[in-house]
């Protein structure tokens, strides 16, 4: 019989990576095909390609690396109160372990045993998961590895629209852009979608939806500034 096969254990660095990827081609897309609409010239275009992909990884890698050590510092906080609370009041955490697995559908008596046996084993782990929804005492958070997953995965991203903007004659630079940032965002939906084991055309549909509206306004406030620089 076949082992059923679970992805929740790619949540986290998946949900990283298409969000730096995502990022990545709608803004990168969106910023080229602004400046373009506009009436930039086509060296000026490049430049600020270049400046907005370099800003936009370091912006995520910053942005990432500051919101995962905030959920980190909060994780640790946690922690502290519970290895506290532990030697304080141990009796008390014993029971709020046991009333946990009550309301999971364990009858109170077996609750109290399992969680006995729990808080024998590992008190601090185990009111770490049942409390904290925390698998592990180190948590879940890693600053670094988020900070760097988001940079890599927005360059990546980014690079399809400016490779197109890059070898597209000039007349054709919009529709260029546009069209290779569609199939880069078709690719990263359909790729998301199967490495979370997720249904396809949800994730395609509403990558590319959001993809376009966000190059359309763009373009629209493009031609609110007719200059050619």
């Amino acid at each position: 019989m076949p082992k059923e096969g679970h992805y929740i254990n790619r949540s986290n660095w998946l949900r990283a990576a298409v969000l730096g990827a995502n990022d990545g081609i709608v803004s990168m897309s969106s910023l080229l095909v602004g400046v373009t609409s506009a009436g930039m010239a086509s060296g000026n275009v490049m430049l600020t390609g270049f400046a907005g992909l370099t800003a936009g990884a370091l912006s995520m890698a910053a942005g990432e690396y500051v919101s995962v050590s905030a959920q980190a510092d909060v994780e640790a906080a946690d922690l502290e109160r519970e290895r506290i609370a532990l030697e304080d009041d141990p009796d008390y955490e014993l029971e709020e372990l046991a009333e946990g697995l009550e309301t999971r559908g364990v009858d109170p008596k077996l609750a109290l045993k399992v969680a006995t046996q729990l808080t024998d084993h590992d008190a601090l782990g185990a009111h770490a998961r049942e409390e904290l929804g925390m698998f592990g005492l180190a948590g879940q958070a890693n600053p670094l590895q988020a900070a760097g997953a988001s940079a890599l995965a927005f360059a990546v991203g980014g690079a399809f629209p400016l490779i197109a903007a890059l070898i597209m004659p000039a007349h054709l630079d919009i529709l260029g852009v546009a069209i290779v940032a569609v199939l880069a965002l078709v690719l990263l939906g359909a790729g998301g979608a199967r490495l979370g084991g997720a249904p396809l055309r949800p994730a395609i549909l509403r990558a590319v939806v959001w993809g376009v509206v966000a190059m359309v306004f763009t373009a629209a406030v493009g031609q609110l500034f007719d200059v050619a620089v």
